[in-house]
């Protein structure tokens, strides 16, 4: 059974920082595009960032790239999220997910099977 669990997310202040964190276990993690998603309250599940199997290739949404820093480590099958210079807008709760099929890239939700709970971001201005 694959599992994901998030943490890192709390309450900071505009311009301020934050890492996200996300550990999969029940899965051959390494083999995988990992990606971060995000949902703020009445709207639709946005893709955030991603990163293919071998880290090598990462990708963002407009709106994050410069500031948001997406990472692996494949030994402890863990994936992160480092977020600065944070802004109101990124108040969402964010989920880690796993691609489908191994070595696929993809920002659809849609190509993504297995999920985290979900952490809170809120940035206060």
């Amino acid at each position: 059974q694959v599992q994901l669990a998030e943490s890192g997310g709390g309450l900071v202040q505009a311009g301020g920082s934050l890492r996200l964190s996300c550990t999969v276990s029940g899965h051959t993690f390494r083999n995988y595009t990992m990606a971060w998603f995000r949902q703020a309250p009445g709207k639709e599940r946005e893709f955030v960032a991603g990163i293919n199997w071998s880290g090598s290739v990462t990708y963002y949404r407009d709106s994050v790239k410069g500031r948001f820093t997406i990472s692996r480590d494949n030994a402890k099958n863990s994936v992160y999220l480092q977020m600065d210079s944070l802004k109101p807008e990124d108040t969402a709760t964010y989920y880690c997910a796993v691609h489908d099929r191994p070595i696929r890239v993809s920002k659809t939700a849609a190509d993504f099977g297995s999920w985290g709970q979900g952490t809170q971001v809120t940035v206060s201005s």
